[in-house]
């Protein structure tokens, strides 16, 4: 019953979040508030990726130079710094990882 009341409770806040923007549409946030909204998405994903980036076995921290998560992290942000390009990003990271997973000798082919 705990776990049905923490999933409906969470529910219930963000709906209730996400409906308080179409119940209020002339809400307007202070600049400083806005501001900060404007880093939400960056933190957020770096939240999701560095995790999985620094220990993908979920165990423990991996810095080595055989660690294809981490090469292929610091590839892709370097593609995105120079070229400023999401779909280059994405597709250059996922080429460079999977080629760094066969290089290593970590696929599973």
């Amino acid at each position: 019953m705990q776990t049905w009341s923490l999933i409906l409770g969470m529910a219930v806040i963000t709906f209730a979040i996400r409906y308080s923007l179409f119940a209020w549409p002339n809400l307007s946030f202070p600049p400083v508030v806005r501001q900060g909204l404007h880093y939400v998405p960056t933190a957020v994903l770096t939240a999701i990726v560095v995790p999985g980036m620094l220990m993908p076995d979920g165990q423990s921290m991996q810095l080595t130079v055989d660690n294809a998560y981490l090469l292929a992290g610091l590839g892709a942000i370097l593609i995105a710094a120079l070229t400023r390009h999401l779909l280059a990003t994405i597709l250059g990271g996922l080429v460079l990882f999977f080629l760094l997973r066969w290089a290593l000798g970590q696929l599973p082919i």
